[in-house]
């Protein structure tokens, strides 16, 4: 038998997650929220004391989703072989795939502003995957002591390219959206290029 507690908080969250989806971080009100779960818009108070809480746990189904993503994508590179360079190649694909195919819900995971007082623990949802990151960083990266400076330059440069696309700036300096050519740009930044690399230089 069904917990009407906890059907209803799933109901509220599912709500938030379809809505950020569909209409974007604008849309998050609290009663358009309890709207779309079918209940009284003060319904949402009985799991969620703030409305800042409730948008931390639409953002915590990102967050998951996003880890989910990344996780599965590393464990397929790694299945079939690749090295610790391509796994990270892999890894960056599947961050700036998920932000592509995700904007609202990117959007909402990383706007603090928002979470501000109850996403302290959230963000900490990103730490084994970051963990990864900087373990393959090192791998690659064997000349550096300490790898997590290198991962989380990455990182950021990734955000900003993933953040830099759904603005619509990258295209007005590259004049499309292929990101394989910064993706690469980047790899090669913080992990230096490949020693047999024989591909041909980037174009200005």
């Amino acid at each position: 038998m069904n917990d009407p507690d906890t059907d209803l908080r799933a109901r509220l969250v599912a709500a938030g997650v379809e809505l950020v989806s569909t209409e974007g971080v604008h849309a998050l009100g609290l009663r358009e929220i309890a709207r779309r779960a079918g209940v009284s818009h003060g319904a949402p108070r009985r799991h969620f004391p703030t409305h800042r809480e409730l948008l931390s746990a639409v953002a915590r189904q990102g967050f998951g989703r996003l880890t989910d993503a990344m996780a599965g994508t590393d464990a397929l590179a790694a299945a079939t072989g690749a090295d610790p360079r391509d796994r990270l190649v892999a890894l960056a694909r599947a961050y700036l795939g998920y932000a592509a195919a995700n904007p609202g819900m990117f959007e909402l995971m990383f706007r603090h502003d928002l979470l501000e007082g109850s996403g302290t623990e959230l963000r900490h949802t990103t730490l084994p995957m970051f963990r990864t990151v900087a373990r393959l960083v090192g791998e690659v990266r064997q000349d550096q002591a300490e790898p997590a400076p290198a991962a989380a330059a990455l990182w950021a440069n990734l955000h900003g390219l993933a953040q830099l696309r759904t603005w619509g700036s990258l295209r007005l300096v590259t004049g499309g959206d292929d990101l394989e050519p910064l993706l690469r740009a980047t790899l090669d930044a913080h992990l230096g290029a490949p020693a047999d690399d024989h591909r041909p230089a980037l174009r200005p």
